[in-house]
């Protein structure tokens, strides 16, 4: 059956009001134009006087339209009633359709504005840095970077997370204060879609991070991230991808999905790192958390032509500002804590720790060493220990069998949970296990265990629970366990998990020795790569418990107690003992925070008194 001429046009008309704001304003012009057209012609047609004394019909057009779009401009005509009546006509036709127009252009606008809060609308920027997902991590990553481009002119961070644009934009504003000259962008859409992924224009950014979501799905999202980000096309070459999974089976995997401009970061191994060597060396963490936030020191890599031939153990000295803690050669490899006698090559880049790039520089002549001060270097025995692990994780098996390289033979672990754990993965050679029943706030159990017994303890925290309310048992924990340490007069050291650092900083009542807030350090890490991947090398040699690592030894191994000197005769005392002297830790000052008595990159020539509750902070081949 053919359709009527009146149902085709009205199917045209309709179909013509379906695209939206700019066809209707379209028609309420044609029907303006029509309007003031019909009313023209009638006057020129049935008002001759009228229509010469106001200018004919070009006159007559022009009043014609004064009225339609302002209906008070009639008050002052004069003429026939005719024309009269047509000018009211023209004035009551202009009202609706005036007021037709108002109501479009403000459904339009609204609308407008509803796609903005929803963001939708792609970017144009260039070399920004692009972060995926959003979880409780963004507002450290987003503070890293506003302090790392500091000295930048304009920078921009654009996220792009499954959450409401203004809702995020607004969590970034009562988190993150000062932005300074740091543009901050958010889109509202799923990383995981192509179509979203645009939104961001990756095609010009700078570097791209996936931030991990740290819960149980998170590897996932991650590994699929990076597979839609490395399949896509990249017309003007692909940007380093950044991202971390938190179960180590899932590595090999996410580096196949991300290709070879892929960094993934093994968050799992380096929570176990972590916990491992602060168990040991309280204080740990806090060193590893100004490395790797760009508040602060931060490590830096830079060519330094006048030390080419020079010994490493000469060029520690050769520094105003700034302390080397290795080499960086042509083919990219990293050598940290480099035997003093070592060549520096034309092409070698010097690894510094360094406030800023911009304060690195060489000192006119080197500070001299007090030498009267440096301490014997004496070998220090290490004993077997014993050591409390209470409560138990995804990763206590790992830190088990790692904790076996570390500690001496017949050294003793037990550990403290309500039910017997399937403890560690493989056979154990210089660790004996053993279990106690144990409900971690309980005061009258945690009594029960002896903690004056043992050398180490360390709190991990409960995954089987909200991350919230595992950081409160934690805390209810740590609290008994100092207050049952005051009563016997009995130190131990204490090293915990903590899921979230807001929670460390109530934590610090608690007196602990060191916190582990894996979460935290991992995204500083992923920020140091955005901004630089050269430092993937580094970084990854510096917490391979493999070679040179950190070290907080007493300092009087280092410098005799009490004795005045500076830290360039520290500096020459841990190269006699072929090691790299980056800082010194306060004693009295490991509870205060931000730094927890941590100094790192001190001035060389300033007058330095240690004591035996003090510490060196070095790179070094073990304990």
């Amino acid at each position: 059956m053919r359709a009527r001429r009146r149902d085709r046009l009205r199917y045209w008309f309709e179909s013509t009001m379906d695209r939206g704001t700019p066809a209707l304003i379209g028609w309420l012009g044609l029907g303006s134009v029509a309007l003031i057209a019909v009313i023209t012609v009638g006057v020129v047609l049935l008002t001759n006087e009228d229509t010469e004394a106001n200018g004919g019909w070009a006159g007559v057009a022009w009043m014609s339209l004064l009225r339609t779009l302002d209906p008070g401009t009639m008050g002052g005509d004069d003429g026939s009633p005719l024309f009269l009546g047509l000018m009211l006509a023209v004035t009551v036709g202009g009202i609706f359709i005036v007021s037709a127009l108002i109501g479009v252009l403000t459904t339009g606008l609204n609308h407008r504005l509803q796609l903005l809060r929803k963001g939708r609308s792609r970017i144009i920027e260039r070399g920004h840095v692009v972060v995926l997902g959003w979880s409780e991590q963004i507002f450290t990553v987003v503070e890293e970077l506003v302090e790392a481009n500091q000295s930048e002119r304009r920078s921009c961070v654009v996220v792009l997370a499954d959450h409401d644009k203004v809702d995020m934009e607004e969590q970034i504003r009562t988190r993150v204060r000062e932005t300074g000259r740091t543009q901050i962008i958010c889109r509202s859409g799923n990383p995981l879609k192509q179509a979203d992924l645009e939104l961001v224009s990756p095609d010009t950014a700078r570097a791209v991070m996936v931030l991990p979501s740290f819960s149980s799905e998170s590897d996932t999202t991650v590994i699929k991230t990076l597979l839609i980000l490395n399949n896509r096309p990249w017309p003007a070459g692909r940007p380093p991808f950044v991202a971390a999974v938190m179960d180590s089976g899932n590595l090999a995997a996410a580096r196949l999905a991300a290709g070879a401009s892929g960094l993934v970061v093994d968050a799992d191994d380096l929570a176990v790192r972590l916990v491992v060597q602060s168990h040991r060396q309280s204080g740990l963490s806090a060193v590893c958390n100004e490395l790797l936030s760009f508040f602060g020191n931060e490590i830096y890599i830079r060519h330094e032509p006048a030390l080419t031939g020079s010994a490493y153990g000469e060029a520690l000295a050769r520094y105003d500002l700034g302390v080397p803690i290795g080499l960086r050669t042509k083919d990219g490899r990293v050598v940290l804590n480099p035997a003093g006698s070592t060549v520096i090559a034309a092409d070698d880049s010097m690894i510094l720790v360094a406030e800023d790039d911009v304060l690195i520089r060489l000192a006119d002549a080197p500070v001299r060493t007090v030498e009267s001060a440096i301490a014997d270097a004496t070998a220090w025995r290490r004993e077997p220990d014993r050591t409390l692990m209470i409560g138990w994780n995804s990763r206590a098996s790992k830190i088990i069998d790692l904790l076996d390289q570390f500690v001496q033979p017949g050294s003793h672990l037990d550990i403290a949970v309500p039910d017997r754990p399937d403890a560690a993965g493989s056979e154990l050679m210089n660790l004996t296990l053993g279990h106690r029943t144990c409900q971690p706030t309980s005061r009258a159990s945690l009594e029960a265990l002896n903690p004056g017994g043992y050398q180490h303890i360390l709190v991990l925290a409960d995954e089987s629970v909200d991350p919230e309310l595992a950081d409160n048992r934690t805390l209810v924990t740590l609290l008994h366990l100092r207050d049952i340490e005051e009563a016997l007069g009995d130190p131990y050291s204490i090293v915990s998990e903590m899921n979230n650092d807001s929670n460390r900083e109530v934590a610090q009542v608690t007196k602990a020795d060191d916190f582990i807030v894996s979460s935290k350090l991992i995204c500083l890490l992923l920020t140091q790569l955005v901004e630089n991947p050269q430092l993937h090398e580094v970084l990854t040699t510096l917490l391979d418990p493999a070679g040179s690592e950190i070290y907080l030894k007493p300092a009087d191994q280092y410098l005799q107690a009490g004795k005045e000197a500076n830290f360039a005769t520290v500096i020459e005392a841990a190269l006699r003992r072929g090691e790299t002297a980056i800082g010194y830790r306060h004693g009295r000052d490991r509870n205060t925070a931000p730094s927890y008595g941590i100094r790192l990159n001190p001035p060389k020539d300033t007058a330095l008194t240690l004591g035996h509750e003090d510490h060196i902070i070095v790179l070094a081949e073990n304990e």
